[in-house]
């Protein structure tokens, strides 16, 4: 049962020592009233647990729930699932823990979806910034901010996946995950969290920036990575994309059609990256291949479109 108005903050964190301070303060200078932080530390050998302890008074006398979870280090999807066993909120976001949340972020967004019962989530800008201060664009695509149906956008990177922006309705959203369990995944928690929600809801956007998101070269996905690494994470990336398929129960052929077709652009630019022209080729062959079945795909478009309509009559 969700208690209504309470926000969800479930974040997971492994040797955040350094940083996790500044985020649980971002936090505690929100201005809305109702939040419980939901803390999940993933196996941490530094100081990040001491860290989360000393907070416990400072939470207690802001008048909001927290909650710390120590698991045995696996990753960031594995300890997301722990702490969504303990969510109680009708809203959820899952900040980053070095990252910042302006102090209007929570309440700006809670105050929309208010506002606006037809919409089932939300999501704001962000900015970026690095030890020296706020900084530019890290390259990471802002892309159509009118637009709300994302699933597309998010899974192409023709916009932005910052975590820390986006509120999701935890009603929607544990519809989609009854036991309250993501797929566990070494690629991250980002797209299981958001793609089959944007496959069901629109998600519009605030047009400010109410998060900050942390530039640093040893964060875990900004890391410089080998071949054998990168070639891993994109088979990661591909098992994840199969069970989110199966997850938005994705049965037309053109979008079977146009997932397969990102797996093939990925492939063929890590085959470039490495100078492996012979695979890059034969990927390229195959992206052609399906690129070539154009009027296929608008044949299995209008026959979807007729069978909709006919299940809806």
């Amino acid at each position: 049962m969700q208690k209504k108005g309470l926000v969800s903050c479930v974040t997971p964190v492994w040797n955040g020592e350094q940083y996790l301070g500044q985020m649980l303060d971002s936090l505690l200078k929100q201005t809305y009233p109702s939040i419980e932080m939901i803390l999940v530390d993933d196996g941490s050998t530094d100081g990040t647990l001491g860290v989360a302890e000393s907070y416990r008074d400072h939470f207690t006398e802001r008048g909001y729930d927290y909650k710390i979870v120590s698991v045995p280090h696996k990753n960031a999807s594995a300890a997301i699932n722990r702490g969504l066993m303990l969510a109680g909120g009708e809203y959820l976001i899952w900040p980053d823990s070095d990252d910042l949340l302006e102090p209007d972020s929570v309440r700006r967004r809670v105050e929309f979806l208010e506002a606006n019962p037809g919409y089932y989530c939300v999501r704001s800008l962000m900015y970026y910034f690095d030890s020296s201060g706020q900084i530019g664009s890290t390259g990471e695509q802002i892309g159509d901010t009118q637009k709300e149906e994302l699933f597309w956008d998010i899974l192409e990177s023709t916009t932005f996946v910052c975590c820390g922006c986006y509120m999701l309705k935890t009603r929607e959203f544990f519809s989609i995950y009854p036991q309250r369990q993501i797929p566990e995944s070494p690629a991250g928690q980002n797209f299981q969290m958001l793609l089959p929600y944007m496959y069901r809801y629109p998600c519009p956007t605030i047009p400010d920036p109410l998060y900050g998101v942390r530039v640093r070269p040893d964060s875990h996905s900004r890391r410089r990575m080998t071949q054998a690494e990168e070639e891993e994470r994109r088979r990661c990336f591909e098992t994840l994309m199969d069970e989110i398929c199966g997850i938005c129960g994705m049965r037309h052929f053109y979008e079977k059609r146009r997932v397969m077709f990102w797996k093939l652009r990925y492939e063929r630019k890590l085959a470039l990256k490495y100078g492996d022209r012979w695979r890059a080729r034969r990927v390229r062959a195959a992206m052609l291949l399906y690129r070539g079945n154009r009027k296929l795909e608008a044949l299995h478009k209008f026959v979807n479109r007729i069978v909709e309509r006919k299940i809806g009559e």
